[in-house]
């Protein structure tokens, strides 16, 4: 027979508690076990005492007659400074799944285009408007050389008039 710590779930639906215990590794997760060794309460807050309680003794027993542990226990026990857990490495936590990095792709790729097709319609919108501009340029001066001349001499009238009336 092989014995087990583990989670049996108890409580009611959305308000989980879980007793730890000792079991036979063939019985279902809430079926029979040996001995309960502990309580695990979630719905307390991480700080709360109460949340995890260890039944040291025992559970110390069951490791020296060969019982195995699941992880979630493996954590509590090596939080009591029971049993040492050794630290997982999962390099690939951070990191997304193959479904989300081909949406990433195709929006980046999508992006791109839409970029490219910006600068493309900057640059027609832009063309004709240097063109224009390039002609507009010469007859814009010409106007502008006849207004300086129309406003030159209509500023001298009212010099010269005053000078008259004196």
């Amino acid at each position: 027979m092989a014995v087990t710590l583990r989670l049996s779930r108890g409580g009611a639906k959305k308000r989980p508690y879980y007793r730890i215990v000792a079991a036979d590794s063939r019985k279902p997760r809430d079926g029979r076990y040996l001995e309960q060794i502990g309580t695990y309460n979630p719905m307390l807050p991480k700080e709360d005492d109460n949340r995890v309680k260890l039944n040291e003794d025992r559970i110390r027993y069951w490791l020296g007659v060969g019982a195995t542990v699941s992880d979630r226990v493996a954590r509590f026990l090596d939080a009591a400074g029971i049993k040492e857990r050794a630290p997982k490495n999962n390099p690939k936590k951070g990191e997304p799944g193959d479904a989300a990095k081909e949406r990433a792709e195709e929006k980046a790729a999508k992006a791109a285009e839409a970029e490219e097709a910006a600068k493309a319609a900057e640059e027609e919108a832009n063309a004709p408007a240097e063109e224009a501009a390039a002609e507009e340029a010469p007859a814009e001066e010409a106007p502008a050389a006849e207004a300086a001349a129309e406003e030159a001499p209509a500023e001298e009238a009212p010099a010269e008039e005053e000078k008259t009336e004196e």
